[in-house]
C-alpha cells in the first residue's frame, strides 16, 4: 500500500486521496448532472498544483507546500503538477491522471533521482501518469464534453483563486464556477482517514505544547518556546511545517491576537508573574493542528490570573458540553460570550443584566474574534460562507465569525474563546456610554497590562457531542502540576 510517511511516523494511505476524488465526483454527478445536461461522454476535472516560489529575485526557493485543493485530490508532494479526474458520465466511473514536470537531466545532479511516470503512478496510486507537456495531447485524444476548473473566493482571505491556464484551453467548453463550492463542501466533512491524520497531528502538537509549558520560565525569550515546539513537532512528529506562524505572546503581548509576525517575532523576554499565550500548530501531510495554551510564566497562577483564566475555561466548557450535530455555530459563539460575561460579572468587573450586555456587544470588548473556525488542509479551512450556507452576521460582535453554519457530524473545528485586555478596545469601551455603563472601571483598569487568555481546542463534531483532539492540561491545577514536573 502506497502512503506518505516521515520515518516511522503516521502513515497516510494514498487511498485517502482516491476516496476524496470519488467523493467529489459523486457530489458533482448528484448535484449538477441535470443542470450540466451532459447526457453521456467525458466530464473532466482539471486542477493545477502549486508552483515553486522564489525568494524575491534570488535562486533560493521557499520550502514548497502543495496547494490545498490539489493536495486533497492527489496528495502529491512535487511542485509544477497538473491533475485530471475524468468521469464517464454514463457509468460514473472516475479515472485519475497525474501530470508531472519533465525535468532536464541536469536536475538529477543537483536534486536527486528523476522518477519515471510509472514510479509516480505507484507512489500516488493514480490510474495514469504523463508529463505536463503531454496534457494537450491527452485532452485532444479524450475530447471531453466539459472541463471543470477551479476558481473561487476564499472567505477568510478575500483572495480569488484563478482558474488554470493550459495549452489548447480555447478548444474546449470550460466551467470555472461549478467546482469550487462542491469541492469546498466535500472538504468540510472529514473522512475516517482524514480524521486519523488530524488526530495524529493534534497529538504531536499537544505533546509539543506540554514540552513548551515545562520549558518556559521567567528570563526565557518567547522565541525559545517557539523553538521547543518546532523541534518536537519535526524531530518527534515528522512535521516539517507549522500550520501558521507561531504566536508566543507573554505579558501585554498575549493580548495581540496574531503576535509573532515579522515586525514582532516573539522576541520579548518573559517576565515573572506574567501570563503566556502560546498558539501553535504542527502540519503533517498538509493537515493542520491549531492549539492554544495559556499559562503563568512562573508556573503558579495569581488570583487575578485564575479569575480571567477560569472565566475563559468556563466559556470553553459550556461550548464543549453543548456543541453537536444540528447546533448553530452562531449560538455557540453567543453561549461562550454569555458565560464569559457572567463570570466577569461574578468577579466584579461588570454589573447589570448579562443578556443586555450581550446584545450591546460587551463581549466583543473582551473577545474581538469569532469562537473558532473550520480546520483541515488549511488552518482556516474552506467552506465557511458557501453560497448555500448562512451569510456572515452583520452585528459587530458577530461579524468576525469565520462561519455561521449549523454544525454537522464530521466537521472539524476549533473552539477558542478568549479574554483580552487590548488597550484601544478598553479606551473605546470606557468612552462609549452604552458599553461603559456595564463596566466597573476601577477593576477593568487593574487589568490594563494583563494581556490575555485564549484556550483553543481542535474538536470533531459528532452526532452526540464533540471529540477533543487537543490533549493538554486545561484546569489551573493541571497546568500547575504539568509545569512543576519540568
Amino acid at each position: 500500500m502506497a502512503c506518505f510517511q516521515m520515518g516511522s511516523c503516521h502513515a497516510v494511505p494514498m487511498s485517502l486521496f482516491k476516496n476524496n476524488r470519488n467523493k467529489v465526483c459523486k457530489s458533482i454527478l448528484d448535484n449538477s448532472q441535470e443542470s450540466l445536461k451532459l447526457g453521456s461522454g467525458q466530464l473532466i476535472i482539471l486542477l493545477e498544483g502549486g508552483k515553486d516560489q522564489s525568494l524575491y529575485n534570488t535562486d533560493v526557493d521557499y520550502v514548497f507546500r502543495q496547494e490545498s485543493y490539489f493536495q486533497y485530490m492527489f496528495g502529491a508532494k512535487e511542485p509544477g503538477c497538473y491533475g485530471i479526474v475524468s468521469i464517464d458520465v454514463k457509468t460514473a466511473q472516475p479515472t485519475s491522471v497525474l501530470f508531472v514536470p519533465r525535468l532536464p537531466e541536469e536536475y538529477e545532479t543537483w536534486m536527486g533521482e528523476l522518477l519515471k511516470p510509472d514510479q509516480f503512478k505507484a507512489m500516488y496510486e493514480v490510474d495514469e501518469v504523463y508529463y505536463v507537456d503531454e496534457l494537450e495531447a491527452y485532452l485532444e485524444k479524450n475530447t471531453p464534453k466539459l472541463i471543470l476548473t477551479l476558481s473561487g473566493v476564499n472567505s477568510d482571505s478575500g483572495l480569488t483563486m484563478q482558474p488554470p491556464e493550459f495549452a489548447g484551453k480555447d478548444k474546449y467548453v470550460t466551467n470555472c464556477d461549478l467546482l469550487y463550492p462542491i469541492i469546498s463542501e466535500c472538504r468540510v466533512i472529514k473522512s475516517k482517514e482524514e480524521i486519523d491524520v488530524l488526530r495524529y497531528v493534534a497529538k504531536v502538537s499537544s505533546d509539543a505544547h506540554i514540552k513548551v509549558m515545562q520549558f518556559i520560565r521567567p528570563g526565557r525569550m518567547e522565541y525559545e518556546g517557539e523553538a521547543v515546539f518546532l523541534h518536537h513537532a519535526y524531530a518527534v512528529g515528522g512535521c516539517r511545517h507549522a500550520s501558521y506562524t507561531c504566536i508566543c505572546g507573554s505579558g501585554i503581548n498575549s493580548a495581540i491576537l496574531h503576535y509573532g509576525h515579522a515586525g514582532a517575532p516573539n522576541n520579548r523576554p518573559i517576565q515573572y508573574g506574567e501570563m503566556c499565550l502560546f498558539d501553535m500548530g504542527a502540519n503533517y501531510c498538509g493537515y493542520a493542528a491549531d492549539i492554544t495554551c495559556s499559562f503563568p510564566a512562573n508556573g503558579k497562577f495569581t488570583e487575578d490570573q485564575k479569575f480571567i483564566y477560569n472565566a475563559v475555561l468556563d466559556a470553553r466548557n459550556a461550548v464543549m458540553e453543548t456543541a453537536r450535530d444540528g447546533v448553530s455555530w452562531v449560538d455557540m459563539h453567543k453561549l461562550a460570550g454569555k458565560v464569559l460575561l457572567e463570570r466577569l460579572k461574578a468577579g466584579g468587573m461588570l454589573s447589570g443584566d448579562v443578556d443586555e450586555m450581550l446584545e450591546a456587544g460587551v463581549s466583543g470588548v473582551f473577545q474581538p474574534h469569532g469562537l473558532g473556525h473550520l480546520i483541515g488542509l488549511d488552518v482556516h479551512d474552506v467552506g465557511g460562507y458557501l453560497p448555500t450556507e448562512p451569510r456572515r452576521p452583520s452585528e459587530a460582535w458577530l461579524s468576525k465569525l469565520r462561519f455561521a453554519r449549523i454544525l454537522k457530524a464530521g466537521m472539524y473545528v476549533t473552539i477558542e474563546p478568549g479574554c483580552y485586555f487590548i488597550r484601544q478596545l478598553m479606551d473605546k469601551a470606557i468612552a462609549n456610554p452604552q458599553i461603559c455603563k456595564y463596566i466597573n472601571v476601577e477593576v477593568f483598569e487593574r487589568f490594563r497590562n494583563f494581556g490575555g487568555v485564549r484556550i483553543e481546542d481542535d474538536v470533531l463534531i459528532t452526532k452526540t457531542g464533540v471529540e477533543n483532539f487537543a490533549i493538554v492540561p486545561r484546569t489551573v491545577e493541571e497546568i500547575e502540576a504539568a509545569m512543576a514536573s519540568k
